[in-house]
C-alpha cells in the first residue's frame, strides 16, 4: 500500500495535534507536522487552504480535512482505505481538547 502525502498543521502542545501525531504513529505514517504557533507563514497557509482558524487541520492527498480530531483523523484514513486497521493502541488521546480547554475540576453545586 503506498502511504498517502499527509501535511499536518498542528500546535506544538495541544491535545487535539498530539492526538493528530498519536494516529500517524499508530499507523506508521510519514507526514509534515507545520508548527502553526510558531511559524506564522505556516498558520497563514493552513488558514488560506483550510478557509478556516481553527486547529488541527490535515491534509491528505490534497483533501484538507479543517478542525479535526485524531479520532475523525483516523476514520477518514479507514474509510478512504488509505490505512489498514491494526490493534496498536495510540500512545496519546486522539479526541482530547488542549489543556487550557478542559473543564475546571470544580465540584457542581446542585439545589433541592
Amino acid at each position: 500500500m503506498n502511504k498517502p502525502k499527509i501535511v499536518a498543521y498542528l500546535k506544538p502542545s495541544c491535545g487535539w495535534s498530539q492526538g493528530v501525531r498519536a494516529v500517524m504513529r499508530k499507523y506508521d505514517l510519514p507526514f509534515e507536522d507545520r508548527d502553526i504557533i510558531n511559524d506564522a507563514a505556516q498558520r497563514q497557509e493552513m488558514i488560506q487552504k483550510s478557509g478556516q482558524m481553527l486547529s488541527p487541520c490535515v491534509e491528505i492527498n490534497g483533501h484538507m480535512l479543517p478542525d479535526i480530531s485524531g479520532e475523525e483523523v483516523e476514520a477518514y484514513m479507514l474509510a478512504n482505505g488509505l490505512a489498514q486497521e491494526n490493534a496498536r493502541v495510540p500512545d496519546a488521546p486522539t479526541n482530547q481538547p488542549c489543556a487550557h480547554e478542559m473543564p475546571a475540576g470544580a465540584p457542581m453545586a446542585f439545589k433541592r
